[in-house]
């Protein structure tokens, strides 16, 4: 075995490198250094080569098991237009997929609903399902919760809304795509900053809310206090989990607790270091594993072109491939990480698109080309 003879301090320095390169936040100390940076540091600094971190991932096998129904062929919104149903009296799938979706909306079922959308869903019905399977139905008090964090946000001013600006001036403004949300998504960005709710998903991450001490105090226990009142500080892109959820809602409360519940569920996995199945380092294994055991001449044009293939879908897998698919296409794929609870589908997407022949057209070009979001 490779050892690693690196000092203390030299591992720290490459730690924050690690950290700041990869534009992920995380206070889990013991896997960054203690897991992830030996590998790091072995494999050659900025190698970015993640096939020695010891996590477990799924196999081409396991996949085909979870996602049973992709596996078997079975027809799916999004992939074909007017796609014929299998009903002799229904047109088209799309219209099949409705009458079957209004039904499961009237049942307010949301394991029927998650079930429902494994073949995709319409997008006419989409804000409802996904209100159903992420429980995150309006209620008179999400309303008044949702009056007193816009109150918050004008009575007092945070360092963090700077950088919330900064981003969606960014991302969404300068996209073709979602530019006209532009102030829908300031008022959603700045109340999801003060919102203290969001707290509760330290409960179950690997990283913990930074504290902050009171200007003026002695540095005491007492005299800490939770920054921003969220716990989660917006870095670049951060705005582009919540884009794609514009689409769906004209009403900003009902927006806004759909992208929370979504980011409590998976979005934060995906810009903290942990060793979680879910989590963004296990999903660039993932990816480097297939990438090798089933596309060897690809990962081998890689290495003779000293091109780290993590580093090519970086963006893609952190941002959920927002920003790099249109926003139809985009909903569809979402459809499935809710469907099969799973985030996993994301780095079989970037495979199968790199398997693309030359010409093709990619379905994760950069918004960059468009006009949008740079790299």
């Amino acid at each position: 075995m490779h050892k690693c003879s690196l000092s203390s301090e030299e591992l720290d320095n490459r730690a924050q490198l690690l950290v700041s390169d990869c534009n992920v936040l995380s206070h889990n100390v013991w896997f960054s250094r203690c897991v992830l940076l030996p590998c790091i540091a072995c494999s050659g600094e900025g190698t970015w080569n993640f096939s020695q971190i010891p996590l477990k991932v799924k196999t081409l096998s396991e996949l085909r098991c979870l996602y049973a129904e992709v596996s078997r062929g079975e027809s799916q919104l999004g992939v074909k237009l007017n796609m014929p149903s299998v009903y002799p009296n229904i047109p088209t799938l799309e219209a099949e997929r409705t009458l079957h979706g209004e039904k499961v909306i009237l049942s307010n079922h949301a394991p029927l609903a998650q079930e429902f959308l494994k073949r995709g869903c319409p997008r006419c019905l989409r804000g409802k399902i996904w209100s159903q399977v992420l429980g995150s139905q309006i209620r008179q008090a999400n309303i008044q919760h949702f009056g007193e964090l816009k109150n918050l946000v004008i009575q007092y001013d945070l360092l963090v809304d700077k950088l919330i600006v900064k981003d969606v001036q960014l991302t969404a403004s300068n996209d073709d795509q979602y530019f006209v949300f532009e102030d829908i998504l300031y008022q959603v960005m700045l109340c999801f900053s003060r919102d203290t709710e969001i707290l509760s998903v330290f409960n179950h991450s690997a990283s913990n809310p930074v504290h902050a001490i009171l200007k003026n105090k002695s540095a005491i226990v007492e005299n800490t206090v939770i920054f921003p009142p969220s716990g989660i500080i917006p870095f670049h892109g951060f705005t582009m989990y919540a884009m794609p959820f514009c689409y769906m809602y004209e009403n900003p409360i009902a927006l806004y607790y759909t992208f929370r519940a979504f980011y409590l569920r998976y979005w934060f996995r995906l810009h903290e270091v942990s060793s979680h199945e879910q989590g963004i380092l296990s999903l660039c294994l993932l990816f480097e594993r297939l990438l090798q055991r089933y596309e060897p001449e690809l990962w081998f044009r890689f290495k003779q072109v000293n091109i780290q293939p993590v580093r090519v879908v970086f963006k893609w897998l952190m941002r959920g491939f927002s920003g790099h698919l249109p926003p139809e296409q985009l909903l569809y794929l979402w459809d499935m990480i809710l469907a099969y609870d799973s985030l996993e589908v994301l780095p079989i997407l970037a495979l199968a698109i790199l398997q693309l022949p030359t010409g093709q057209p990619a379905a994760g070009r950069n918004t960059s080309e468009r006009g949008g979001e740079r790299n």
